[in-house]
């Protein structure tokens, strides 16, 4: 009985380090998404530069298209922006901005003083479609293809590798992909 006492203490102790350890070698970019191979979801949302007008995601089929949620108080968001306007630069897809939980003017201003790599910035006032899409924080890309179905989610700020490893080989291959 007296070892019984000693041993289930251990025993527990050597359950919880291996779940520690098993957690500590997970990469938290790597955050599965479901929404992957399913149909982009709706959206109908003002433009930033002109909230008259409004985007969908119905105005996008049949292009290979980003989703770039983004906004004026991320500081992450700043730290990617500079590769998405080289990305833009090379006119290699369309880039729409989800400018997520951010004052407009703000966000205006935010694009005006970096530069804005954003065919169109559609506004996610309260947040609503970040979470049809699990957004778990900005900044986050989605990749969705012609026909509307998200191919690829990155979670976090883009990286300089991940244009070239990534985002440029899919986009390519799914350029090739009938609509």
């Amino acid at each position: 009985m007296l070892k019984l006492k000693y041993l289930l203490p251990l025993l527990l102790f050597a359950v919880l380090a291996v779940f520690l350890a098993i957690g500590l070698k997970l990469n938290p970019k790597e955050i599965p998404s479901p929404l992957i191979d399913k149909p982009a979801p709706a959206f109908s949302l003002p433009v930033l530069a002109n909230p008259e007008q409004r985007l969908s995601v119905a105005d996008m089929k049949g292009r290979v298209w980003l989703l770039n949620v983004w906004a004026s108080w991320c500081v992450s968001c700043r730290q990617e922006h500079p590769l998405l306007l080289e990305l833009a630069k090379r006119k290699a897809t369309t880039i729409i901005g989800l400018n997520y939980k951010d004052e407009a003017p703000a966000a205006a201003q935010w694009l005006q003083q970096l530069g804005n790599p954003y065919d169109a910035s559609v506004m996610d006032l309260d947040g609503r479609i970040g979470i049809d899409y699990g957004v778990y924080g900005v900044p986050e890309t989605f990749v969705i293809d012609k026909r509307g179905i998200i191919r690829y989610k990155h979670t976090g700020p883009v990286q300089p590798g991940d244009i070239e490893q990534i985002f440029l080989p899919l986009l390519q291959r799914l350029q090739q992909e009938a609509a």
